[in-house]
C-alpha cells in the first residue's frame, strides 16, 4: 500500500470521525443515584437493538418497548444483534427496590431483584437519553449505577373532595410519580364538600353527597363570604377506579384510599342524616374548614361505614386503608345522649377517649379485612389504635410519639410537605391556602427527626407530600403546585443525603424540567428567582441579593430605575429605599421577573431586639431580627420569613435603639386569618424607659375586626428614650363554631416600625 494510498485512507478516518454524531447527554438523573461512575463512549440506540428479558421482568421490558415506541418512534429488532438490551434477575441485589444500570458500547444490563427496582432502572436509563429527538437513533453515555432507596414510602397525596380532576389527569399524575420513584398514591376521596368513591350499597353517596349546591370565591378569610352560585360535584366510578389501580400497578405505584372518619363526614351526613348525632338534615358543605357533624358513634353507624370498608377493599389492593381521623370536632358528641352513654358504658376517659374508641373499633374490622389503617396523628389523641401507622402533619411531634411507641410512621409536616402553600414571595402567585413553602426548604427536610435513636428511626416509613385543593379548581393549577417541589421531595425520599447538594439539584432540575414542558406540565420555574436579605456587617446595614441559579448574573439598582448595574456584593442601606433586580442571561435578555424590595430605615431599623419567647420553628425564618429589618411582610400570607409566628404564647419584645431618641409613633401589624387558627391580639401594652427613672407604658385595646390584617398604630408626644418594651399577650382560646375551637390561636407579628 503506497503512502498516498494511507494518507487517503487516513483522511477519510479524519472525516468519518467527524461526521455528525448524536452528542452524548450528562447525567442528569433525579432523584439522585446512591452511586454512579461515569466511562467513556456511548451506546447507540436505534433499530439493531435486541431486547431480551427475563419473563419474571417482562412487564417492565414491555413498558420500556411500549414508550420508546410512543416517545421517540424507535423499534427494537427481532432478530440476535451485536448490540442488545438485557432485563436480567440479581438474587443478590437486598434491596426490593434496588437495581444496577450497565451501559457499556454494545450492551446495557438491568439487574434487580424484583419488578419494581427493574422499573426504577428504566427510570433512570431514560433520563440519560436525551428529552426529545428526531434522530433516528439515541446516544447514551456509558455508566455504571447501583442504586436503591432511602425510605420504603415514597408519597404523593391528592385531595379530590373539594375539586376532583378527570381520570385522565389521575393517571398523568400517577405517571410523573413513577418518573421520580415516587410509589405511594394517597388518593383523598371523601370530605365534607365531597364524597367521590362510588358505593353501590348506598345510592345517596351519589346521588347527594358528591355534589355541592355552589363553591366559595376567594380565600376563606375574605369577609363577607362569597359564593358562585354553581352546583358542583361528581364520583369515580368503580369501574373507572379499577382501571386507575391498574394502570398505577404497572408504574409500581399502590394507591392508598382514605375514607375520611368520624371527622370531615358532612357530605355522608348530608346523604343519610341518621349517620349524625341530631338527625337533622344538612347539606353538603360549600366552603372549607372543620365542620361540626361528625359521625355519631352509633351501630348503624358503624354497619354503614363496615359497608363501605367492605366495597374499598375489594377496589384498592394495598396494604393500607387512611381512615382520616383528623380535626373532629367534639360539640355534637359532648351534646349527644347515646355518646355520654357510650363513654360512661365503655369506661373512657372523655370525648377524645370517644375518639380512640371510634378509630380502634373500625381499626379491628379493617384487620380483619386484612388491612392495616393509617390516620393523620391526631388518632394519637386518647390513645392510638394498636397496629395503626401514623401519618404525621402538624409537625414531627406526632412522629416522635408513635415511634417511641412501637408504631410506624410517614412524616408529612406542614413546614416541608404542604404543597397548597405559597412557593414564591412573588406577589404574584395564584391564590393559595397560606404558608409559604419554598423549593429549597422542601430540598432541606430530613424525614429522620432528631429526637429519634437508631431503633426507634427504623419506625419511619418515609414522607409525603400533600396537595390539598380547596383553591385549585383544575389541572393546570395543581400542576403549579405540586412541581417541581414533588420532583424536590422525590430526591429527599429517595437519595442518600450525602449525595444531596441544592446547587446541583437545580442544575439537574433544569434539565428535567424539559421533560416536564413535554408532557405539558404546568410546573412553577422559580429558579431565577431573586430572594434578599437585610445583615448586619460590622454594624452597618446592607442588603444582600441571591438567586438559586448561581451562574446567571443579577442587575439592581436603588433609583427606581431599570436594573443596570451589576450586582458584586451586599447592597449599604443608609437610608430608606427601593431596591430592584432581575437576572440575566447570556443574551442579556431577563430570566427572572423583577424583584423589587422597600426598605424602610426608621428608627428601629437594624437596632438591638430581644424576644421572651422564640417563635416557632416553623414561622422563624427570618429570626427575630425580622422585627426591625426594615422589610415588611406579605400582605397575602403569613408564612414568609418576615413574619414571625408564636402557637400559643404571649410575647414580650425589647428594643434597644442605642441611644435615646425621640419617638413619635410606634407601628405593627397582626396576621388576622381565622381560618388557618390565627388571631390579632385583643390588647398592646407600651412600656418606655426614658431614664433618670422615669418610665412610662400604655395600654392599646383591640376592637373586633375581620380584616386579614389588623394594623396597629399609636402615636406619641413628649416621648424620648432608648429602650421601649412590647408586650402582646396572646389572643387566647379560639371560639366554638371557629376552624381550631378550643385550641390556643396563633399570633404572627410583622415589622415594628418606629418613627
Amino acid at each position: 500500500m503506497t503512502r498516498r494510498t494511507l494518507l487517503k485512507l487516513f483522511i477519510l478516518f479524519l472525516l468519518a470521525s467527524c461526521s455528525e454524531k448524536p452528542i452524548p447527554q450528562q447525567s442528569n438523573i433525579i432523584p439522585a443515584p446512591l452511586e454512579q461512575v461515569m466511562a467513556k463512549g456511548h451506546f447507540i440506540l436505534d433499530g439493531s437493538v435486541n431486547l431480551v428479558s427475563e419473563n419474571k421482568l417482562s412487564l417492565v421490558s414491555n413498558y420500556f418497548e411500549s414508550y420508546l415506541k410512543n416517545t421517540y418512534k424507535l423499534m427494537f429488532s427481532n432478530t440476535k444483534e451485536d448490540k442488545s438490551i438485557y432485563f436480567q434477575i440479581n438474587n443478590s441485589i437486598e434491596n426490593e427496590e434496588g437495581y444496577t444500570l450497565t451501559v457499556t458500547p454494545l450492551k446495557i444490563l438491568i439487574e434487580s431483584k424484583t419488578e419494581k427496582g427493574a422499573f426504577y432502572a428504566v427510570q433512570s436509563l431514560l433520563q440519560l437519553m436525551p428529552a426529545k429527538t428526531k434522530e433516528k437513533s439515541i446516544t447514551i453515555p456509558c455508566t455504571k449505577i447501583k442504586d436503591e432507596p432511602r425510605f420504603t414510602y415514597r408519597g404523593m397525596h391528592l385531595d379530590v373532595g373539594r375539586h376532583m380532576y378527570p381520570v385522565d389527569f389521575i393517571k398523568k399524575y400517577i405517571d410523573l410519580m413513577a418518573m421520580l420513584k415516587m410509589n405511594t398514591f394517597h388518593w383523598h376521596l371523601t370530605e365534607d364538600q365531597g364524597w367521590r368513591i362510588e358505593i353501590k350499597k348506598y345510592p345517596k353517596l351519589q346521588e347527594v353527597a358528591a355534589y355541592r349546591k355552589e363553591t366559595l370565591l376567594g380565600h376563606y378569610s375574605d369577609q363577607p363570604h362569597q359564593f358562585d352560585g354553581k352546583p358542583y360535584g361528581g364520583y369515580y366510578t368503580q369501574e373507572e377506579i379499577k382501571d386507575i389501580i391498574a394502570y398505577a400497578q404497572q408504574r409500581q405505584v399502590t394507591i392508598i384510599p382514605e375514607i375520611e372518619m368520624p371527622g370531615h363526614s358532612q357530605a355522608a351526613i348530608a346523604a343519610y342524616p341518621e349517620l349524625g348525632c341530631t338527625n337533622k338534615k344538612v347539606a353538603v358543605a360549600t366552603k372549607w374548614g372543620v365542620f361540626e357533624e361528625v359521625y355519631c358513634p352509633k351501630e348503624s353507624t358503624f354497619k354503614f361505614l363496615e359497608d363501605v370498608i367492605d366495597e374499598v377493599v375489594a377496589l384498592f389492593p394495598g396494604k393500607y386503608i387512611h381512615i382520616g381521623g383528623d380535626e373532629a370536632p367534639k360539640t355534637r358528641w359532648k351534646n349527644c345522649n347515646h355518646c355520654q352513654q357510650l363513654i360512661q358504658k365503655e369506661n373512657l376517659k372523655d370525648e377524645h377517649g370517644l375518639q380512640s374508641y371510634f378509630i380502634q373499633r373500625m381499626e379491628k374490622y379493617i384487620n380483619s379485612k386484612g388491612k392495616q389503617i393509617i390516620g393523620w396523628d391526631e388518632i394519637l389523641e386518647g390513645g392510638l389504635a394498636p397496629n395503626a401507622t401514623v401519618m404525621s402533619w402538624r409537625g414531627v411531634n406526632g412522629a416522635v410519639q408513635a415511634a417511641k411507641e412501637g408504631h410506624d410512621v410517614i412524616l408529612t409536616p406542614t413546614s416541608h410537605c404542604y404543597f397548597d402553600y405559597y412557593q414564591s414571595d412573588g406577589e404574584n402567585e395564584p391564590l393559595a391556602i397560606g404558608g409559604f413553602l419554598p423549593l429549597e426548604k422542601v430540598y432541606s427536610f430530613n424525614p429522620i427527626p432528631e429526637e429519634l435513636n437508631d431503633s426507634e428511626s427504623k419506625h419511619v416509613l418515609g414522607a409525603q407530600g400533600n396537595v390539598w385543593t380547596e383553591y385549585m379548581p383544575n389541572e393546570k393549577k395543581v400542576e403549579y403546585m405540586a412541581f417541581p417541589r414533588a420532583v424536590a421531595l422525590s430526591e429527599v425520599v429517595w437519595s442518600s443525603p450525602k449525595n444531596m447538594d441544592y446547587a446541583d439539584f437545580t442544575r439537574r432540575l433544569e434539565s428535567f424540567q424539559k421533560r416536564l414542558d413535554l408532557l405539558n406540565v404546568n410546573y412553577a420555574n422559580h429558579l431565577y428567582e431573586i430572594s434578599g436579605t437585610t445583615k448586619s456587617i460590622e454594624g452597618k446595614m446592607y442588603y444582600e441579593l441571591n438567586t438559586t441559579s448561581k451562574d446567571s448574573p443579577i442587575y439592581y439598582s436603588t433609583d427606581s430605575l431599570p436594573p443596570a448595574r451589576l450586582y458584586n456584593g451586599p447592597i449599604p442601606i443608609t437610608a430608606s429605599m427601593i431596591i430592584k433586580a432581575v437576572v440575566k442571561g447570556k443574551n442579556n435578555e431577563d430570566l427572572s421577573q423583577v424583584f423589587e424590595q422597600r426598605i424602610n430605615a426608621h428608627k428601629a431599623f437594624g437596632k438591638n431586639v430581644l424576644l421572651s419567647k422564640e417563635p416557632h420553628k416553623t414561622y422563624s425564618a427570618g429570626g427575630k431580627e425580622a422585627l426591625i429589618n426594615g422589610v415588611s411582610g406579605s400582605d397575602k400570607r403569613y408564612g414568609d420569613k418576615e413574619w414571625l409566628g408564636f402557637s400559643g404564647e404571649d410575647v414580650v419584645i425589647m428594643i434597644d435603639l442605642g441611644e435615646f431618641k425621640t419617638i413619635n409613633s410606634v407601628a405593627t401589624r397582626f396576621h388576622n386569618g381565622n381560618g388557618q387558627w390565627i388571631y390579632a391580639p385583643k390588647k398592646i401594652n407600651l412600656y418606655f424607659d426614658m431614664g433618670n427613672g422615669k418610665e412610662i407604658s400604655f395600654d392599646n385595646f383591640f376592637k373586633p375586626n375581620d380584616s386579614l390584617l389588623v394594623n396597629f398604630k399609636v402615636n406619641l408626644t413628649n416621648i424620648r428614650a432608648r429602650r421601649l418594651r412590647i408586650t402582646v399577650p396572646n389572643y387566647g382560646e379560639i371560639p366554638a363554631g371557629k376552624q381550631g375551637a378550643g385550641h390556643k390561636a396563633w399570633t404572627f407579628i410583622d415589622e415594628i416600625i418606629i418613627e
